[in-house]
């Protein structure tokens, strides 16, 4: 189905919901920013007045048509989320309390890691009283205090140690290790490239779309990611990494991990390109 088609199938969950009960609805992911294709699914928020228990969102959406219904992530709290499908197309409704979406734009401006801020910032209003905008003109600035405090806190793990210890994980055996430090690399990279630009972060789908317009980056950004988790050779990913690393820190203004980070890739990353 074409965005429009799936904009239109939302619009139609959306207008299924009582009012009363969900008085803001919010297209959220791939169809809200137009760039869906036939792997995408529908991801919407659902803002409800009061607290609603699992069982009433879970009969919500199969009055709204949804069929399949199934539940993911933890339990107990006063958000939820419903998948389903109608018309052959997956959906995933979160749905969270007017007092808990208070709740979660304020972390997200004191620092709460997550792409949720990414995610309203693009939302598109299925059914509105003025929820979204108010918290989109919130989230319109990126706070100079944030970016730098999200700077420091993914250039934290790059030092302290001795630069040779980044050999371990290149061991024969040690592929998990190696993969384990290539994604945390790569994460804390973009944290900190979405940071220099006052970018909200987004998650990592479409990463080379997302990276392509920003204005502060490393050459190369999203192709270096794929190219140091893809190389078979674990030495020459670990290179990669650490040289686009480097770069990253390089961006970044001075500050105590950055500045530690910038002395302890450079020379992890000499290590690296000495013969073994």
């Amino acid at each position: 189905m074409k965005t429009d088609d799936l904009r239109t199938l939302a619009q139609r969950v959306a207008d299924a919901l009582p009012a009363a009960v969900a008085p803001e609805v919010v297209l959220t992911g791939s169809v809200s920013r137009g760039v869906a294709d036939e792997l995408s699914d529908i991801e919407m928020l659902i803002v409800t007045r009061e607290p609603v228990a699992l069982e009433r969102c879970l009969e919500l959406a199969a009055a709204a048509g949804l069929e399949r219904l199934d539940t993911w992530g933890p339990r107990g709290g006063a958000e939820h989320r419903v998948s389903g499908r109608r018309d052959g197309v997956p959906l995933e409704l979160v749905w969270w309390p007017r007092t808990h979406a208070e709740a979660r734009i304020d972390a997200l401006l004191d620092g709460e890691p997550s792409s949720a801020a990414d995610a309203l910032v693009h939302g598109l209003p299925l059914r509105t009283t003025g929820l979204l905008a108010a918290w989109q003109e919130r989230l319109a600035d990126y706070p100079p205090d944030l970016a730098a405090a999200q700077i420091e806190a993914a250039a934290l793990r790059w030092g302290g140690f001795a630069a040779a210890g980044l050999l371990t994980v290149e061991r024969p055996g040690d592929r998990l290790a190696l993969a384990e430090w290539l994604v945390d690399s790569a994460t804390r990279v973009l944290a900190i490239v979405f940071a220099l630009n006052r970018v909200w972060p987004p998650t990592s789908k479409r990463l080379a779309a997302r990276v392509a317009v920003l204005a502060v980056r490393p050459d190369r950004l999203a192709e270096r990611i794929e190219e140091a988790l893809t190389q078979p050779d674990a030495r020459a990913a670990l290179r990669v990494m650490t040289e686009l690393q480097l770069d990253t820190v390089r961006l970044a203004p001075s500050g105590p991990n950055v500045d530690r980070a910038r002395a302890w890739l450079a020379e992890a990353a000499e290590i690296l390109r000495s013969p073994r």
